[in-house]
């Protein structure tokens, strides 16, 4: 579910874009604002995926609120000047509505909206895992991964500039949480990360200053993904 604010001046239009916003099964419009000091202290505590805002409101050009988010915001703009278009798209709008507003462009807005929330959300979950460890859950981003370590039932995940995790799990059950095209199994008891691979010397991966060794069981499927790269 798509959650959304609408700021526009006239509580008319307001009441327009609420009406058809109830048309669309994916779109929940949480609240709607006639002032925008108003809209943007909801922001600051509570970030949305999608905004309509109007540009043309006597306090602060929608453009200028626009510029002011504290949060990456999806944002369709809505107006009755048609001039304001370019400048609307420079600032990677989603769409920009021109008033009156029918259903059927409005439907076509949310759909560009939509797509770009599922492509966010599925880019968002390939960038992470959480593991359990130390009593809690521990967030690791793919990116910050040097390599990973088993010893027997527990994984020793090495993580640049940060604490080592140490956690209960197999290698086994790790690799199949990760990207598959960016990490592989090198030997029984180590999994790399290819982007930080810096060098390969007589079947030894150099990641840092840390030498990995490539075990004749994983060498062929490590060499034909870091080949294909």
């Amino acid at each position: 579910m798509i959650k959304a604010i609408a700021l526009d001046d006239e509580p008319l239009a307001l009441e327009i874009l609420q009406s058809l916003c109830d048309t669309i099964e994916y779109i929940d419009l949480e609240r709607t604002f006639t002032k925008s000091d108003e809209a943007f202290k909801y922001l600051k505590k509570y970030p949305v995926d999608l905004l309509f805002l109007d540009i043309n409101m006597p306090s602060i050009s929608g453009l200028d609120f626009y510029k002011k988010l504290p949060h990456k915001t999806m944002v369709i703009f809505t107006t009755a000047y048609s001039e304001f278009a370019v400048e609307g798209f420079t600032l990677s709008a989603t769409d920009y509505l021109l008033k009156p507003i029918s259903l059927s462009r409005f439907q076509q807005a949310t759909e560009k909206a939509y797509s770009q929330w599922k492509l966010q959300n599925q880019n968002i979950e390939q960038q992470y895992l959480f593991i359990r460890a130390d009593y809690s859950l521990i967030k690791i981003l793919f990116s910050d991964i040097l390599y990973i370590e088993g010893l027997d039932d527990y994984l020793k995940i090495h993580i640049k500039d940060q604490k080592t995790v140490v956690a209960r799990m197999t290698l086994k059950a790790i690799i199949q949480k990760l990207p598959e095209t960016e990490f592989v199994r090198v030997h029984r008891s180590f999994i790399v990360p290819i982007s930080k691979v810096s060098k390969i010397r007589n079947k030894i991966i150099y990641i840092d200053q840390t030498e990995i060794p490539i075990s004749v069981s994983y060498e062929e499927a490590f060499f034909a993904l870091f080949e294909g790269k």
